[in-house]
């Protein structure tokens, strides 16, 4: 089987990722116009709380890649087949428990977190999601262990399609009951997509298998108890985006109610921060999640043998990796936040403000993942969970305070995330230079990437300007000028140096 480098298995992840989530935003169009801000926000109050699974249950695959790739390194695979078992019982395991408690404990959970009663429906339905969730994280944490990315990309594609076409087209069916039923069955997508994504992998794992000897049992006695010590840490580090976001579902409604808001006032503002800025903010994401998934394995491997050379290339090449995909982000949703969601939402623009604001948050959000994934990569499991979870204090109490004073409402959930990444970021950064003793080249990794982005986002708004003249067309100078502002950027990574021709060369070539 062929095993990917960081950059080439970046790419794969990432373009699979941006395409999942572009498939993500042609969902969001029709349903954001159907159900409109109200609808959004009974769906996105219980979304959170799933994607908090998502994100924690994809912490036993992180650990389960990170024991693959040691065995795989040993050429242990044996093990590795029992490790596949062993994990995908358990968690089967826990996703249906997981189920079943959501399903059974609904009503009392919308209560007691105070969330609109018409959330129940879109809460229900997700709920039978982590069955299969759970079913995808564990062969998507497989074929990482094994450095192949491939499966795990088109996954996220096949998961997407299901998601968009059952989602739209359920919400369409169940609109004339009301906003509620249609928002729970934009909700139907996500376990549709589930068990889309899970199909395809239990095929393209029989298809693996016959390459590997996997069926053969190694007298591995600890792998379950090697792979829970893990798991947790590395869990509550892939959790640290959806955290915020939970803690934004359950303090924010609650918070803006307090300032004088009413309950569908409250649903409309959150469901401009969680339905469009967030959908927004999820495409450099994808980036970012797919740069952590490849460097997880990568990392460990390296680290594994004592390559200590090799360890610092790849920190190094992480962190520019970062920094390069944040930065553009950044200034490009601080800049053209209003023609970008003015195209994105058909001409729905309410909340760029928020995307505005919210999107300084983006380069220390993404350096918080990377370093995350770095630090528990060479078994420094816990200090990025402490670094989060202060992150999350900051986070909360900001929120709490700022969010119940009308004057500022929305915002003060803005500004806690902007802080608490901040907080986490610094931290994480600070434990990564003490554990591996390394200096990062900061003129390579951020001077020259800030250059780039800033010339970048001169064209964008120049072009974008000079477009509108002429044609008098926001969304056709929009893509225009987003188009000449990725010329733009890659051709100054070039000039600058950030990347050279030769290294991405051979490290595209290299399997």
């Amino acid at each position: 089987m062929k095993k990917h480098s960081l950059i080439k298995g970046t790419i794969i992840l990432g373009l699979a990722g941006i395409f999942a989530r572009f498939l993500g935003l042609f969902f969001r169009i029709p349903i954001q116009a159907l159900i409109k801000d109200e609808g959004m926000g009974y769906y996105q109050m219980s979304y959170p709380l799933f994607l908090t699974f998502v994100a924690l249950a994809s912490g036993v695959p992180l650990a389960m890649s990170k024991l693959i790739a040691e065995m795989n390194a040993k050429n242990d695979r044996e093990g590795v087949g029992q490790v596949l078992r062993q994990t995908l019982l358990f968690m089967i395991i826990l996703g249906s428990a997981v189920s079943i408690l959501m399903l059974v404990f609904a009503r009392p959970i919308i209560s007691i977190l105070k969330w609109d009663p018409k959330s129940y429906y879109s809460f229900s339905v997700i709920a039978i999601a982590p069955i299969f969730v759970s079913i995808m994280c564990t062969f998507r944490g497989f074929f990482q262990g094994l450095q192949n990315v491939r499966p795990t990309a088109i996954s996220q594609i096949v998961e997407q399609v299901g998601r968009v076409v059952a989602g739209v087209l359920f919400a369409y069916l169940l609109f004339p009951k009301g906003i509620e039923y249609a928002a729970g069955g934009a909700a139907l997508g996500t376990l549709v997509g589930a068990i889309m994504g899970s199909i395809y992998l239990i095929l393209t794992y029989f298809k693996v298998e016959k390459e590997m000897p996997v069926r053969k049992v190694s007298k591995h006695k600890h792998i379950l108890s090697d792979l829970g010590k893990a798991a947790l840490p590395i869990s509550l580090g892939a959790a640290v985006g959806t955290i915020m976001s939970l803690i934004d579902s359950i303090l924010v409604p609650q918070q803006l109610l307090k300032a004088g808001f009413t309950q569908t006032q409250s649903a409309v503002m959150y469901g401009q921060l969680t339905g469009k800025v967030f959908t927004l903010m999820n495409v450099p994401l994808a980036l970012s999640m797919a740069l952590c998934a490849s460097l997880m394995p990568i990392i460990a491997e390296a680290f594994y043998l004592g390559r200590r050379g090799s360890l610092i290339k790849r920190v190094d090449m992480a962190v520019k990796l970062s920094n390069v995909i944040s930065l553009p982000s950044s200034l490009g949703m601080f800049f053209m936040a209003y023609p970008i969601m003015h195209l994105i939402f058909m001409k729905d623009a309410a909340g760029y403000e928020i995307l505005q604001y919210i999107s300084i948050s983006i380069p220390f959000l993404i350096l918080t993942q990377t370093s995350t994934a770095i630090l528990q990569g060479i078994g420094n499991y816990m200090k990025p969970v402490y670094n989060l979870a202060l992150g999350c204090i900051v986070k909360v109490i900001i929120t709490y305070v700022l969010v119940s004073f009308s004057f500022v409402n929305i915002y003060g959930a803005v500004i806690g995330t902007i802080l608490g990444y901040v907080a986490s970021c610094l931290l994480n950064m600070k434990d990564l230079k003490r554990a591996l003793n390394i200096k990062i080249n900061w003129v390579d990794a951020l001077v020259k990437p800030v250059i780039a982005s800033s010339i970048m986002i001169i064209a964008v708004v120049f072009s974008n300007a000079s477009v509108y003249n002429y044609t008098r067309s926001s969304e056709l100078s929009c893509v225009i000028s987003i188009l000449i502002g990725i010329i733009v950027y890659i051709f100054f990574i070039f000039i600058l140096r950030i990347f050279k021709y030769e290294e991405i060369k051979n490290k595209l070539r290299r399997n």
